[in-house]
């Protein structure tokens, strides 16, 4: 009988993330995929994800609606609360051998408390890092709660051991999103940019270009807008070609977003090409093409490690984060940002980084998933 996996899509990430894990999953023949998506990647002002997944062929077996609007951190606490009643109802009626969850959001921590009290084997993908922020407590309380570990690297399973977590149940498969930037590289191909759908005209130059990705720092969400105005008046002054993505739905976005559409209202840039969502390949092949990406996003600090793409990265975020060469970290002074773009720029491509794995991840997930044993009962061990 097929091992029935649940693995819960709850933001614009992580489709991008586990991408490669649900297709092997699909493909494996002694595995079933159960997809549920729910939190931001069904909303249609943060790209409706879902969407997007059905065009690539995966169909959610259930849809749950968990987010408070507000995207503050009452909200975020609530959100939380939301995800566990409405994902015990969805996890009771579908019934998985096993709950899938990726990294460290709010949404991810929901999907494991709910799993873990349904005696559920939770797996979890991509714990044992350090960053700055909220994520740092979730992504460790999330492996707590969980009986499976694939990590990223030997570094994050050394960190999963020293928590007390058995030996055998941690498995270093490497990051899936480096499995789509490895077939972008194999690829090689160059965006298209009249495909890229956003806010305001099209860029009428198109090379050489930015990519800028800032999110806000739950820590400092207060300071959410002041940040990203401060961002985006370093940017204009820059007139290089930009393509901005849409924040996360974190506290602080909505002032982010404010602060977006009050800069646009004072001045329409012709620079800036303000972008909610892309297909995962062709978000990767557009950061593959760039001169540098700016902003704090884990992208700069995963997938463009592999791809070798200059990264500026902002403030403290990925502060902890293992890092390659590729990435220059500076605070939220204009100065030193400016700085760092140009060096960035003039240093150009940097040589592929297998940091966070080699590219083939979600085939070793899939492997495991069908293979390993499955179970919710755990002891602390050193």
């Amino acid at each position: 009988m097929k091992r029935k996996i649940c693995v819960v899509i709850t933001a614009r990430p992580s489709y991008s993330r586990i991408k490669s894990v649900l297709r092997a999953i699909k493909k494996h023949p002694d595995l079933e995929l159960q997809l549920v998506v729910s939190g931001s990647a069904l909303l249609e002002r943060y790209g409706n994800v879902v969407e997007i997944m059905r065009t690539e062929g995966f169909e959610p077996d259930a849809v749950v609606y968990m987010l408070v609007e507000g995207e503050n951190l009452v909200t975020s606490a609530k959100s939380t609360g939301m995800g566990i009643i409405e994902l015990a109802t969805v996890f009771n009626k579908l019934k998985p051998d096993a709950v899938l969850s990726v990294a460290d959001r709010y949404e991810t921590i929901a999907t494991a408390i709910t799993g873990a009290y349904l005696n559920i084997p939770v797996v979890h993908v991509q714990g044992g890092e350090v960053t700055g922020s909220i994520d740092e407590k979730v992504r460790h309380a999330v492996t707590k709660l969980s009986d499976l570990h694939f990590v990223s690297s030997q570094a994050a399973a050394k960190r999963v051991e020293r928590m007390g977590e058995r030996t055998e149940t941690i498995f270093v498969t490497g990051c899936p999103s480096v499995d789509l930037a490895a077939e972008v590289i194999q690829k090689n191909e160059r965006p298209v940019f009249e495909e890229i759908d956003g806010i305001d005209s099209a860029l009428t130059q198109k090379t050489p270009y930015l990519v800028v990705l800032h999110h806000p720092v739950t820590y400092e969400w207060e300071s959410a807008g002041e940040q990203m105005w401060e961002l985006l008046t370093l940017i204009s002054g820059l007139n290089m070609p930009t393509f901005w993505f849409w924040p996360n739905i974190d506290a602080g976005a909505e002032s982010s977003v404010k602060a977006i559409h009050r800069f646009r209202k004072r001045d329409t840039l012709k620079n800036i090409h303000y972008v909610l969502n892309l297909m995962p390949e062709r978000f990767l092949m557009l950061i593959k093409n760039s001169a540098c990406l700016v902003g704090n996003s884990s992208v700069g600090i995963r997938e463009s490690a592999y791809l070798g793409v200059p990264v500026v990265n902002i403030g403290s975020r990925q502060r902890g984060r293992d890092r390659g060469p590729n990435v220059i970290d500076v605070p939220h002074d204009v100065e030193r940002i400016i700085l760092a773009i140009k060096q960035q720029i003039m240093h150009g491509p940097y040589s592929l980084s297998s940091l966070y794995g080699e590219g083939n991840a979600g085939k070793k997930i899939a492997d495991l998933l069908a293979t390993v044993e499955l179970t919710s009962q755990k002891l602390i061990t050193y």
